[in-house]
């Protein structure tokens, strides 16, 4: 990724140095946070985060109303209590996953003007995601921040149906915003106790409907905003136009979350662009895969600040080095490349508990890079 050692721009310094105050606790923007679906991210406990210096996690309605169900969360004391992360927790609606399930396969749902309803395979029954449950599920759930319900659609989409996801995203995001502080009253919240409401941006690829979708959500208020589709072309590549179009029509004092963002280098570009907030499953599901990050030692060799590192090939078999001498996780400090090989290679569940601590730790090493220089050194 050919970029200059400055990355951020005078007009992005408010979004990269502020933070958030948040129910349980503050968090420092940029972040990356790892995706903790169904409560837990994969191979790795409550601890084992802390020790990386994740500062949040995401989990899922659209799954977690599910399994283990929102009886069961309710009955295990809520989603801190019930996985053991006392920080904060960012909720998704559920409405990208909804979107999914049903563009694999009509059978599986539908969605109207009132909200999603949908059966995945194997269930024993039908589920209804409305805008109001989406935000009831999430403050039962004890969430930091809740997300609105939002219309999701592909980049691709013709524009009659990305104008149709705008009008229903801006309505839920209405009704969200009611019933969000129906239930704030309710509860008697304070200021300090209440989470925070964040918005989606839909609009596809169209700067006409991301600007509708801005100026009427905008206006409605919100304590941020999130770029809602896919942020990626068909070649993979980030959609740098409309997301910065997107970034830009959003005043500075309103954090920013580059929804599913999670790519090193689309995380660089998109602090760079003015976004404080990052998640995805990539970083751990490739570290399960045996594709590892590291920054690079030497980085002016081809321009690259960071590598990967397939601890399966052969050549790392008897290799007694850390996969990256500047990471200080439980990995790098403690194993080698040619030990972790060995794991790999027999299957052991160590592996993937290794292998994930250490990408997680390259990512909070990376936001926090953002955060302390205002770049990465790239060249």
């Amino acid at each position: 990724m050919d970029q200059t050692a400055n990355i951020l721009s005078a007009h992005q310094q408010h979004a990269q140095q502020s933070s958030l105050q948040l129910p349980h606790g503050t968090v420092q923007m940029p972040i990356y946070m790892p995706d903790a679906t169904l409560g837990v991210v994969r191979s790795v406990d409550a601890t084992d985060l802390q020790r990386c210096e994740v500062q949040a996690v995401v989990m899922n309605t659209f799954h977690l109303m599910q399994r283990p169900g929102s009886s069961t969360i309710q009955a295990l004391g809520g989603l801190h209590e019930m996985s053991g992360w006392k920080g904060p927790i960012v909720t998704d609606s559920g409405g990208f996953q909804a979107y999914s399930l049903i563009q694999q396969n009509a059978k599986f749902g539908s969605l109207d003007e009132d909200g999603i309803t949908f059966k995945p395979e194997g269930a024993n029954r039908k589920f209804q995601l409305t805008p109001e449950k989406a935000v009831q599920l999430q403050m039962a759930y004890d969430a930091d921040i809740v997300i609105c319900l939002d219309y999701c659609t592909h980049v691709d989409a013709p524009f009659e149906v990305q104008e149709v996801s705008v009008t229903r995203t801006i309505a839920w995001a209405r009704r969200c915003k009611d019933e969000f502080e129906r239930l704030v009253k309710q509860k008697r919240l304070t200021a300090e106790q209440r989470p925070l409401l964040f918005a989606v941006i839909q609009g596809g690829g169209s700067h006409e409907l991301r600007k509708r979708c801005i100026d009427a959500l905008l206006a409605i208020g919100f304590d941020g905003y999130g770029y809602g589709g896919w942020p990626l072309d068909s070649q993979g590549k980030l959609l740098i136009d409309i997301i910065t179009y997107t970034r830009e029509l959003v005043p500075a004092q309103f954090p920013m979350h580059a929804l599913g963002v999670g790519h090193p280098a689309n995380v660089v570009e998109c602090a760079r662009i003015g976004y404080g907030i990052f998640d995805s499953a990539m970083p751990t599901r490739d570290a399960r895969h045996g594709r590892l990050y590291a920054f690079t030692e030497d980085t002016h060799t081809n321009g690259k600040w960071f590598q990967y590192v397939y601890v399966n090939d052969d050549k790392y078999i008897k290799s007694n080095r850390p996969v990256s001498s500047v990471c200080d996780c439980l990995c790098c400090t403690h194993y080698s490349q040619g030990y972790l090989h060995h794991l790999f290679k027999i299957n052991d569940t160590l592996f993937f508990r290794l292998a994930t601590i250490h990408n997680l730790r390259f990512m909070t090493m990376l936001t926090q890079r953002l955060r302390e220089s205002g770049h990465v050194e790239t060249e």
